[in-house]
């Protein structure tokens, strides 16, 4: 009897082991760690001439850690950095991610719930896990609200960690290249750059993009590219895209091959005249006009 009592107790108890082996531990921010991350943020923008801003840190969950609104911030930041945290905490991800999407066209995910897709969101992570989140709102732009909330996450992390991705490869060889320059054809395209195997062979319409900047590298041919000045007899095309017949005024640059030119978003550019097919690896990082310097 006694035997048979001593087995069930040992049976309980490598049961038990096993059910504690498969709890994953999670790694979880605490009250003071909070305050830090917050203090790393106030710092910085005392420094980077940020003239208010709300600042929230929220845990694992999502559930509110600690939150301060400095003098002349407006009274929303607050609710607007919590929920922007709360977003980065819960979905792993920066929310510059979602705000990108959302201005690209996938406007249904402003349907769901508790869900603050603006930037200024920053997950918080500690040895590779998502451990909670800091949220800014109210800082001179959306960009100095990013940075102060990157600041308060690093200083947690002490040093950037990336957030590791699974994202496919996109691979493309010689024939399928050579096959893409043939036609002037898109390689890839997604929510956050695109890459184009462009072909000209005569001179083409002033193009304005409100959130595409043109990273231009020239692999044949030679053009006269024009940039800047003022679209004269224009249309909107697409969304975020603007056609015009030609340009008054800009600056003139003659292009070759083995150039490359960086067009941000939002400046008129126009191909005035082409020499030959011209070959140019276009790649399209995603960002509204100004967010890039």
């Amino acid at each position: 009897m006694k035997l048979e009592a001593l087995a069930l107790v040992v049976a309980a108890l490598v049961a038990g082991g096993g059910a504690h082996a498969e709890i994953a531990s999670q790694k979880n921010l605490n009250l003071a760690a909070a305050k830090n991350a917050i203090a790393a943020a106030v710092a910085y923008g005392r420094t980077h001439d940020a003239p208010g801003a709300a600042i929230a840190v929220v845990d694992a969950g999502g559930n509110l850690l600690a939150l301060e609104r400095l003098d002349g911030t407006f009274t929303a930041g607050a609710n607007i950095s919590i929920g922007k945290a709360r977003t980065a905490a819960l979905f792993k991800q920066r929310t510059r991610v979602f705000e990108e999407l959302i201005n690209k066209g996938r406007t249904a995910m402003t349907a769901l719930n508790d869900f603050t897709p603006l930037i200024g969101g920053i997950p918080i992570v500690i040895d590779g896990q998502v451990a909670g989140a800091i949220g800014v709102s109210g800082a001179a732009s959306a960009q100095q609200d990013e940075e102060l909330a990157l600041a308060g996450a690093a200083a947690l992390s002490g040093q950037a960690q990336p957030l590791l991705s699974n994202a496919p490869i996109h691979e493309f060889d010689a024939k399928a290249v050579t096959a893409a320059f043939a036609k002037g054809s898109p390689l890839l395209e997604n929510e956050v750059y695109k890459v184009h195997a462009s072909r000209r062979t005569e001179a083409g319409q002033v193009e304005v993009h409100d959130d595409e900047t043109d990273v231009i590298y020239v692999v044949e041919g030679s053009a006269t590219l024009i940039t800047g000045g003022t679209p004269v007899d224009g249309k909107i095309t697409a969304p975020g895209q603007f056609r015009a017949a030609r340009l008054d005024g800009g600056e003139t640059h003659e292009i070759n091959r083995g150039d490359v030119f960086v067009i941000p978003a939002g400046v008129p550019h126009w191909f005035k005249e082409v020499r030959g097919p011209l070959l140019y690896f276009t790649v399209k990082p995603v960002a509204p006009a100004g967010a890039v310097q």
